[in-house]
């Protein structure tokens, strides 16, 4: 019997955009002859074991990472919640220490799990945001998260180093003692010559309870469209359900394969600015409507630069109406942008190479 070696992959639970793009990680390195173990919480660990059912999923401590009901109190909640999360780190250190130890795992990549290192075995930061914008405190959290970044043996960025890029200054630094690799963006999806079905998606995902509020506000728009709709909620439970109402088709969640398929059915994506869904979008070139997540300064940032290219148009939450998606008729789109980091040249270093 073939020995494989064992990598964990470690996602921040934080909406769903950290673990969907892992999920080409984890699938890379099943197709490199490695075993990879999962490990996270809640909804994210929830999906992970959906689409990797035979896999090994661990629990994690949750970082207590929660939206206000209003934006402009995001940093307010976030520095409340500062002890419990520096606990959670504490605690996810210890547990990572005895995972490695029971697993015999010999490589960790963490996707913004701040605790899920270890100094005994390479271990890898997966993140687009060197630069992490909070406002008037951006020169407070960006020296501090490159201070976590650090302390791995390598920073990979999804996304590609020169323009054009997706990530803009958050994935791209001039400080140069960052130990990076720009390895092209992550998508699970992929473009197929499938015929339209729906005129528009919708694809929610997020912390609560912004998520649930901008759910509701869109129900309540769309009682004036008129046009095919599919609505993924973002709801991660045991079961798949599915519910028809007029001209609008409600999921609380999709697969991998699900979703791939509605993407390419559907003619413009309505969704938030997170970086995974812009990637998702790049991979499959198609139209978008983007609505940030108040308070979320990266997405905000992301918004405004792709409608400065001619790209994509957005509106805030509260100013969003239905007949603002007219305006996507008139920008670009999203295109692929191709990366030209290889998987085994980036496995190398769990080879010791």
């Amino acid at each position: 019997m073939s020995y494989k070696k064992r990598i964990l992959v470690a996602p921040l639970n934080w909406g769903l955009g950290h673990a969907t793009r892992c999920i080409p990680v984890i699938e890379a390195l099943e197709n490199h002859g490695y075993e990879p173990i999962i490990a996270s919480d809640g909804i994210a660990l929830a999906l992970l074991k959906k689409e990797f059912p035979h896999l090994t999923a661990l629990e994690l401590p949750h970082y207590h990472i929660e939206y206000a009901k209003r934006g402009v109190f995001f940093k307010l909640k976030i520095i409340r919640l500062l002890p419990q999360m520096l606990k959670a780190i504490r605690t996810e250190k210890r547990i990572i220490r005895n995972i490695i130890k029971e697993y015999a795992i010999q490589g960790i990549i963490s996707d913004n799990r701040l605790g899920a290192r270890s100094k005994s075995i390479p271990s890898v930061f997966l993140t687009h945001q060197l630069n992490v914008l909070t406002g008037t405190t951006t020169w407070i959290t960006t020296p501090l998260h490159r201070r976590f970044i650090k302390k791995y043996n390598e920073c990979w960025v999804p996304d590609v180093e020169h323009a054009p890029n997706l990530s803009g200054k958050l994935g791209h630094s001039e400080e140069n003692n960052l130990k990076l690799k720009y390895i092209g963006p992550l998508s699970r999806l992929h473009k197929k010559p499938i015929a339209k079905k729906y005129d528009l998606m919708v694809i929610l995902s997020g912390t609560e309870p912004q998520r649930r509020m901008l759910e509701e506000k869109l129900r309540e728009e769309l009682k004036n469209y008129s046009g095919k709709t599919l609505f993924v909620r973002g709801v991660v439970e045991a079961d798949e359900e599915v519910i028809q109402d007029g001209n609008i088709t409600f999921y609380n969640f999709m697969n991998s394969a699900a979703l791939e398929d509605a993407f390419n059915q559907s003619e413009v994506i309505l969704c938030r600015s997170g970086y995974s869904t812009i990637m998702d979008l790049a991979q499959m070139g198609r139209k978008a409507f983007f609505i940030p997540t108040p308070g979320r300064y990266e997405q905000e940032y992301l918004a405004k630069k792709l409608k400065k290219s001619g790209l994509v148009p957005y509106a805030t939450q509260n100013d969003f109406k239905i007949s603002d998606l007219r305006k996507a008729d008139h920008y670009k789109g999203l295109k692929h942008i191709a990366g030209d980091m290889k998987w085994k040249d980036l496995f190398c270093l769990f080879e010791g190479k």
